[in-house]
């Protein structure tokens, strides 16, 4: 086994060093390299796969190994630039595990009638600040004074010139219905992507040397702000429901969804403060941020921000969590509704890494198969039953 070999191996098990790393990023700078890595990690799985007998329990195990938390930013900026390439094993392992597993033995499989549900894409309503609304999809292009769709982004044009005052600020509102994602540029250069079931408030053109100000109506969000010292110190704040976080100059998620009794705000890079009622805190890279409506009280705590932001890159990731949390999640991007034949179905707990453009019924076919019999899907039109 070459050297590169032995690293990829070391990666996949996060137990790659920072030098190890950078070589394996230079690695992935080129198509032949990417192609190596690629080839290496699926003749490892179909050799794990030809023995007669597969240990789910030691599979689940590897998983979770690859999802162990690293605290270290260095690390964590290099797995992010390579999360799209290391999914590549995990989705290969489920190709060969679910057909492998389906030759060798009877097990249970996904009952559903011809597929209903797709996976979600580029779609949102833009509500203009006259009330006007305006769908935007792939394949549609729109453009009106100082901002402009291709039907995948919505991007605003920068016009600080104009010194706009507060009181003529217009505002717009992106809605990103179930099944949706989007992604916007704001006109002082943030960048914002929006996850499913999500609704923003923003304004058009914001005003010269004045805070800029956005509102998370609700939903989940991860943005890149534009640094205060290209906008003459402004600041930029994020309003939420129960809370807002003071901005300077960083990458961060904030997930606020209607029925989420808790809220949490994760930083990636830079720094954010964050208020609710009397209380504030600052957070770090790699903390998240906790909070609830009912209580002033901020919990932080270290974790894997890649996972957390891994809906960004195009991909589900589960670590330890209970079904119920993980349906929640894959009915918003699918725009499906779940039932639970039985309460203790919704603690069953799965690890895994997915690509949000699989279709659901592999996802459930993979969640069923790991459950050793527990577990038996039904689809019915758009509505996932759990039996």
């Amino acid at each position: 086994m070459d050297e590169i070999e032995k690293i990829i191996i070391k990666f996949l098990s996060q137990e790659a060093n920072r030098t190890e790393l950078e070589k394996l990023e230079d690695l992935l700078k080129t198509d032949k390299g990417i192609r190596v890595f690629n080839s290496f990690v699926k003749t490892q799985y179909i050799s794990t796969l030809s023995m007669t007998e597969f240990d789910v329990n030691k599979a689940k195990a590897s998983i979770k190994d690859r999802l162990k938390k690293d605290k270290r930013l260095t690390r964590i900026n290099l797995y992010k630039r390579m999360a799209v390439a290391a999914s590549v094993m995990l989705i290969l392992g489920i190709t060969f595990y679910l057909g492998y597993y389906t030759d060798q033995k009877s097990g249970p499989e996904v009952v559903q009638q011809p597929q209903t549900i797709v996976a979600g894409t580029e779609k949102a309503i833009l509500t203009l600040g006259n009330g006007d609304e305006v769908v935007l999809e792939k394949g549609k292009k729109f453009q009106t004074g100082e901002v402009s769709s291709n039907g995948e982004e919505l991007v605003y044009t920068d016009k600080r010139h104009s010194k706009v005052v507060e009181k003529e600020q217009l505002y717009n509102y992106l809605t990103i219905p179930r099944g949706g994602q989007f992604f916007i540029k704001l006109s002082d250069g943030t960048e914002v992507w929006l996850n499913s079931e999500t609704k923003l408030k923003y304004p058009v053109t914001f005003a010269e040397g004045l805070t800029r100000k956005v509102e998370l109506i609700y939903g989940e969000v991860y943005f890149k702000v534009s640094p205060s010292t290209e906008h003459k110190g402004a600041g930029f704040h994020v309003l939420t429901k129960a809370q807002e976080i003071n901005v300077l100059g960083t990458e961060f998620n904030i997930r606020a969804y209607n029925n989420d009794e808790v809220m949490a705000t994760t930083l990636v890079e830079g720094k954010i403060r964050i208020k609710k009622g009397e209380v504030s805190e600052i957070l770090k890279p790699n903390q998240q941020a906790k909070i609830s409506e009912q209580s002033d009280q901020i919990d932080i705590q270290e974790i894997d921000v890649s996972q957390e932001i891994s809906w960004v890159n195009g991909l589900f990731a589960f670590n330890e969590k209970p079904l119920e949390e993980i349906l929640t999640v894959l009915s918003r991007w699918y725009d499906t509704e779940v039932v639970f034949e039985n309460a203790k179905q919704k603690k069953f707990v799965f690890t895994g890494i997915l690509e949000r453009t699989q279709s659901v019924e592999d996802i459930l076919k993979l969640i069923e198969a790991t459950s050793e019999g527990q577990l038996q899907f039904e689809i019915q039109e758009q509505t996932i039953i759990i039996k």
